[in-house]
């Protein structure tokens, strides 16, 4: 059984928050997803110190409506429909509307802005870590589903 950390480095931290907001293939258009894909839904993470808090809603549509502190910002991704070997999807996250507030990074997101990165699922699937390759040595997480909200 895989464990996730609780704890992430600061470095990984400033590495994923300097990347950006979630996600990612290449970058792209919103393509829908199937309705049962494990992204499908709302996550939410919150820092390590507990400080602040980003909530994902990541639609079958292929967008998302992502809030970090003040910010909201508007996404279209892809993510592959199956994970490969050791159970990485890979996915593109691109920033197509953004409110100009700071985020929990203390950043304004740039619109147009593509992340790459990998999602790890826990086998419950009510969790994910956010990789920046497909292995758990830079992760953050873990992001965490929010059950009874709508995406």
């Amino acid at each position: 059984m895989r464990k996730f950390p609780m704890c992430i480095p600061s470095r990984v931290l400033q590495l994923m928050f300097a990347a950006c907001i979630l996600c990612c293939a290449a970058a792209g258009k919103a393509a829908p997803v199937r309705a049962d894909h494990p992204i499908v839904g709302v996550w939410r993470f919150v820092l390590p110190d507990g400080s602040c808090q980003e909530m994902y809603r990541m639609r079958a549509d292929g967008t998302a409506l992502i809030t970090s502190a003040a910010e909201v910002a508007e996404t279209e991704f892809v993510i592959d429909d199956q994970p490969d070997k050791n159970g990485f999807y890979k996915t593109s996250d691109k920033i197509v509307k953004d409110n100009g507030k700071l985020d929990c990074s203390g950043q304004v997101t740039e619109v147009g802005r593509t992340v790459a990165s990998f999602i790890l699922f826990h086998h419950t699937g009510n969790m994910f870590l956010m990789c920046l390759e497909a292995s758990m040595d830079a992760c953050l997480g873990p992001f965490v589903r929010v059950r009874g909200e709508e995406t």
